[in-house]
């Protein structure tokens, strides 16, 4: 199990700017891992009620049941277990909640175990490069018939983070954007389908 905050700051980009930046940081295409979000929450939405997230992550072999609840404006406290793939697949069935810390964290919310159901999928092609004491993610995400494109900054100070994220996005000529967490997108997405 880890614990951390993690604080960052995000943008959406079109897709000419995301290849842009891929191509001034001689980004190639064995650099691009991909990953899958599985999502979770209560029929009541009572995660989401929380301005929290639960979900398993899948980058190949490795999974990994995250709860990121929020913290402050650009961070969130993340409690993280890993998982074998056949604990990964039965609780994605439902079968199951082999996240052990996780548990614990949503216990203290009153969320019951029982009603948590995966709502959607969501995988994502990243870039993650060191830059300027933290790290810059670049991400290309699929779901729902959606694509879209988003750069991160991850840093271990809010207000030096910000000031070289929008130093970054200044130097790049990256028009600043209110960005909603991928889970969001992903839920805006889903009630537009479901209209």
């Amino acid at each position: 199990m880890t614990q951390e905050i993690e604080i960052e700051f995000k943008n959406l980009l079109t897709k000419h700017q995301y290849e842009q930046l891929l191509q001034d940081f001689h980004i190639r295409n064995n650099a691009i891992h991909r990953q899958t979000n599985h999502y979770f929450d209560t029929p009541t939405h009572a995660i989401r009620k929380l301005q929290s997230g639960l979900r398993i992550r899948q980058i190949g072999e490795y999974y990994e049941c995250t709860l990121k609840e929020k913290n402050a404006e650009h961070a969130h406290l993340e409690t993280t277990d890993p998982l074998t793939a056949d604990q990964a697949q039965k609780m994605l069935e439902g079968e199951g909640f082999f996240a052990q810390e996780v548990a614990k964290k949503l216990a203290l919310h009153g969320i019951p175990l029982d009603q948590l159901r995966v709502f959607g999928s969501l995988t994502t092609d990243r870039v993650e490069i060191p830059y300027k004491e933290g790290l810059l993610v670049f991400d290309h995400s699929y779901y729902l018939q959606c694509d879209d494109y988003e750069v991160e900054y991850e840093a271990k100070d809010a207000i030096k983070g910000k000031a070289i994220f929008d130093e970054f996005l200044q130097q790049y000529g990256i028009p600043k954007q209110e960005t909603d967490k991928k889970i969001a997108r992903f839920m805006k997405a889903l009630q537009q389908q479901n209209l």
